[in-house]
């Protein structure tokens, strides 16, 4: 029983808030050839936020990758650190310096491999390639990745094209700055990193995986609000119960995704109403 007034512990691991994130790459636990991610950011101290908790948080720190935050403003110009100025022929806002950014990319390409394959250089940004689950399949099967998160209007061209840096996007909607799209592409990387899920079955089942959205779940109460667990998912058939799944993602992909849907069947034969692809 805990003490009256203080919170119960639900797990061992206790999340600890401080202002200087700590230096994971030094981390002396990291095993030999562990993932690593380095992310350029104005706020530093936003990391590993969630990245810090649950299954990413329990990996960080049985060293199966690591994190180094490397704070943008310490190569900032000038007595105040600038980082940003007005941008070239007028307009709103601020753009982030290519010669400032160009020095915190210095620091973080040593200690890496120079072939971008196994480490590539990524500025989260709307207007890049959309992040896919194949693409975090192939950033976890590299070396690690070094992330630039934008703030104001933007990055410098320059940068992106002297350095060649891969723009991916989360989504068709604009953020205050990369840190939390950098935390999900992150945490989309890493949980598919051997033994930090623990079950390898788990990613090879869940949505986007084959190309579909994944089927519905169930759990008791076997009914509930009068609603009943669907009868096959009951029966003990494991074949019945593999044909409703796959059934049910393939419908679920056709009515919620036509652009996967399109995608999937192109290799496919078998439309989920059972008619022959068109």
């Amino acid at each position: 029983m805990s003490e009256p007034g203080k919170p119960r512990s639900h797990g061992r691991l206790q999340p600890v808030v401080s202002l200087r994130p700590r230096d994971l790459m030094a981390d002396s636990r990291a095993v030999a050839g562990a993932w690593r991610a380095k992310v350029i950011t104005l706020f530093p101290q936003a990391f590993p936020g969630t990245l810090g908790l649950s299954l990413t948080g329990k990996a960080l720190d049985q060293g199966l990758w690591t994190l180094e935050p490397i704070d943008l403003r310490s190569f900032g110009e000038g007595k105040h650190r600038n980082v940003d100025d007005t941008p070239a022929g007028g307009g709103a806002g601020m753009v982030l310096r290519a010669d400032v950014m160009a020095r915190a990319l210095g620091v973080a390409a040593q200690g890496t491999p120079g072939d971008r394959a196994q480490w590539p250089v990524i500025y989260l940004s709307p207007r890049g390639r959309p992040f896919t689950q194949a693409r975090a399949r192939a950033l976890a099967q590299g070396a690690g990745v070094t992330l630039i998160c934008g703030r104001f209007e933007g990055l410098d061209q320059r940068v992106i094209d002297h350095f060649g840096v891969e723009e991916v996007s989360l989504g068709d909607f604009v953020l205050s700055g990369g840190e939390i799209a950098a935390q999900a592409l992150i945490d989309a990387t890493v949980r598919l990193i051997p033994r930090v899920l623990g079950n390898q079955a788990s990613t090879e089942e869940e949505s986007f995986s084959e190309g579909l959205l994944e089927h519905p779940h169930y759990t008791r109460p076997a009914t509930w609000q009068g609603r009943d667990i669907p009868e096959v998912l009951l029966s003990g058939d494991h074949g019945k119960v593999a044909d409703w799944r796959r059934d049910m993602a393939e419908r679920l992909t056709k009515e919620r995704r036509p652009d996967l849907w399109r995608a999937y069947r192109d290799g496919h034969d078998r439309d989920p109403d059972g008619d022959q692809e068109l």
